[in-house]
């Protein structure tokens, strides 16, 4: 096929440079005033760089790239200024039957692009394959998203900001979208709400800082594409987990038209008040979906680069992740990619780290997972990436999907194993006691084998995948219907229990029992080693209805109902108190895994299990198939030395008892005589809290856990140093 002939610069004042470099991708500002273009494609016979002036929803200009530096193609412009827009048209062979997808008939996004002028919603201008099958021939330059060439300097001052660096044992995780945090917050004007604005706003950081949070998670941020068959539906990807713009800030999260200055106001604002920012990201797979879906920029660039293909039919995609592809990591071209923006997102933009969707597809090589993939090794070895905090979502749809604890040893994950032990402990399973221990402990059969920490277990018993917590118990069944899938989506495994009805109800003992529930939920994970992670909402009685896949609901079905947020204050300042709990007791921010042996060199463990009747716990006590009832005594000199600063005067000796049966349980102290106990939590009570000095017990034999609840004592006078039996009736 002959390489088409080269159009020239169209439009006065734009005139191409003599010099351009083929080095740094994307669109860069040079010395000189002129912006050099450079994309990579191996295959596409002739580039076109095309320009949009602002304000002109026209061509202004087109532009041959005629340089070529190895598969990259670049061009240097002059006469351009911040504010103009731009895509790529590339010429080459049209053979699916090859992997080659090209199409000069469609504008393609610069995959480095720093801003999309609009947010993006798929058309059928878009399409790549026509309904014969052949090449979609219609020009999508009128409907395609399209790069908005940042200025040369935007002139933001970060003036001291710098990581914040929270080790994980100490990191509390508050999982948040942007629009949904602040879009019914009335304390804030309209156009702020919804926004980064709205959320790096000193009202929706005074409830983060009053919870106790440490990080915010923020739900994707990277530009994304509405898919088509939602917008039929009249719904839109609200989640974002369609990405298109690696680079680029959503732009419909933006309260102005400067979304890059907007979110790094955000993250400055959230820095300044000990919040740090993990960005939910996803480089699995693209919103190009299959090989018929849009061309946007991957497949029209260079689809056998970005995108995994089967070897003997390169027409089809490997797709591990049901999104209809897979990002090919494997290709250095693409792990550059990859590797650029996450740089771009740490040195330019300050975030602090990445919770990686699906994230075994990026560890795939060539298709089995593994923890030494070149991706893992280049993050690994890059001087910035490696001491930013790294989150796998440890699973995907493909073969040998699940991965927990897998992972390299400087990175954390999502503990899939914790949340649904956790679910089923309290839901009084049977066979779950010894895991929950585990669990409760930081899952060290998971992660110590490779030299982790319990930071590295990021404990959840909701995101926002599946039901809220205020849902997990009000259904036992997901409800959909509002998705237009005839509740077909989501997860139907949820370990849910409704207490007796299902959904909202006025019967006070149902509503008691869910209430304690969520008080054992949440006092749970703040009790256990490694990371906190909670679904922002939880804490004010959030509800989705019941509707446990709520990807595409962009209403009040998602958004943070802040009036609702009256009606659960005690549940917030639960929270709260677990919080300040947490952090006043470093027992329960370990660096190390317990032991179980003695410490210090005393004749004392560092923790020790004890059935109710206060013995050791035997194996069969275990695995018994019943509901779990446990106690566990936790010694302050437990605490870490080198990492907590190990003092006595910084954790108490804690004792902690869990009844998840359906009945009261008495439960016997352990220790000696002369020591004294007093109550911290209870799950029983509406606070959940109890008033310091309130409850004691000396010299108690017993005490009652009613049930399904759980209670915290400290050590409260007497010294724990030389006995760990119980005491004796």
């Amino acid at each position: 096929m002959p390489t088409p002939t080269a159009p020239a610069a169209n439009a006065e004042g734009i005139r191409i440079a003599t010099r351009s470099d083929g080095r740094r991708l994307g669109a860069t500002w040079r010395r000189d005033g002129s912006v050099n273009f450079a994309v990579y494609t191996r295959h596409g016979q002739a580039v076109d760089l095309v320009l949009y002036a602002p304000g002109s929803e026209t061509e202004t200009a087109r532009v041959r790239m005629s340089e070529r530096t190895r598969f990259v193609r670049h061009v240097a412009v002059e006469g351009l200024a911040g504010g103009w827009r731009y895509g790529y048209r590339v010429h080459g062979p049209w053979m699916p039957e090859w992997g080659l997808f090209f199409n000069p008939d469609k504008l393609l996004l610069d995959p480095y692009a720093r801003h999309v002028d609009t947010s993006s919603r798929a058309h059928p201008w878009m399409l790549g394959v026509a309904a014969n099958g052949k090449r979609h021939r219609r020009d999508s330059g009128p409907v395609a998203p399209k790069a908005v060439l940042p200025p040369a300097d935007d002139g933001f001052d970060w003036e001291d900001d710098a990581p914040l660096d929270h080790p994980l044992e100490n990191t509390v995780i508050y999982e948040v979208h942007v629009k949904g945090f602040t879009r019914r917050m009335e304390s804030l004007p309209e156009d702020l709400r919804g926004t980064y604005a709205g959320l790096g706003s000193e009202n929706a950081i005074r409830h983060l800082v009053n919870l106790g949070v440490t990080a915010v998670q923020l739900l994707p941020v990277h530009h994304h594409l509405d898919d088509d068959f939602l917008i039929h539906r009249g719904l839109v990807n609200y989640w974002g987990y369609n990405s298109i713009g690696f680079f680029a800030p959503e732009t419909r999260y933006a309260a102005t038209d400067d979304p890059v200055t907007e979110f790094k106001a955000m993250v400055k604002s959230l820095h300044s008040a000990g919040i740090e920012v993990i960005l939910d990201v996803v480089y699995n797979h693209t919103g190009e979906a299959g090989p018929s879906g849009p061309i946007l920029h991957f497949r029209g660039l260079e689809n056998a680069a970005y995108y995994r293909t089967r070897p003997k039919y390169p027409e089809e995609y490997q797709d591990y992740t049901g999104c209809g592809n897979s990002l090919n990591v494997t290709h250095p071209n693409t792990l550059r990619l990859v590797l650029d923006s996450l740089r771009y997102w740490v040195e330019e933009m300050h975030v602090d780290g990445f919770r990686f969707d699906l994230a075994v597809t990026m560890g795939r090589e060539p298709a089995a997972f593994n923890a030494e993939s070149a991706f893992f090794k280049a993050i690994a070895a890059d001087p910035v990436l490696s001491q930013v905090k790294m989150i796998a979502e440890p699973w995907d749809i493909g073969r040998g999907g699940y991965q927990v604890g897998a992972f390299p040893s400087d990175w954390a994950e999502l503990n899939g194993k914790y949340r649904d032990c956790v679910r089923r402990f309290w839901k009084g399973d049977g066979r779950v006691l010894g895991e929950f221990a585990s669990r409760l402990t930081g899952s060290e059969e998971l992660f110590h084998y490779n030299g982790r920490r319990p930071g590295c277990s990021v404990n959840l018993v909701t995101s926002h995948d599946g039901f809220p917590l205020n849902d997990l118990v009000c259904y036992n069944e997901k409800h959909n219907e509002a998705n237009g899938e005839e509740n077909r989506d989501g997860d139907s495994h949820n370990l849910s229990w409704n207490h007796g009805v299902e959904g909202p109800t006025d019967d006070p003992e149902i509503l008691a029992l869910r209430n304690r529930q969520v008080r054992n939920f949440l006092a749970t994970m703040f009790l256990s080693q490694g990371a906190v992670f909670l679904l922002g909402g939880d804490e004010m009685g959030r509800t989705q209805g019941g509707n446990n896949n709520a990807y595409c609901q962009d209403n009040e079905i998602s958004w943070f109902d802040w009036k609702r947020a009256g009606d659960y204050s005690g549940r917030t300042e639960f929270v709260r108190r677990l919080g300040e709990f947490r952090r006043k007791h470093s027992v329960l921010r370990r660096h190390a895994f317990f032991s179980g042996q003695p410490i210090h060199g005393t004749k004392v463990k560092d923790m020790a299990w004890f059935t109710p009747e206060g013995e050791s716990v035997t194996q069969s006590y275990w695995n018994a198939d019943q509901p779990g009832a446990i106690s566990v005594v936790i010694n302050r000199n437990a605490a870490d030395r080198r990492f907590n600063g190990w003092r006595l005067h910084q954790s108490d000796t804690l004792f902690l008892l869990f009844n998840a049966r359906a009945k009261p349980v008495d439960f016997k102290f352990p220790g000696g005589e002369d020591i004294v106990w007093e109550k911290v939590i209870d799950t029983a009570e509406e606070t959940g809290f109890v008033e310091p000095d309130a409850i004691r017990c000396e010299r108690c034999e017993t005490v009652t856990a009613i049930e399904r609840s759980l209670q915290v004592w400290f050590l409260k006078e007497g010294s724990f140093t030389q006995s760990q039996t119980p005491t004796k009736g």
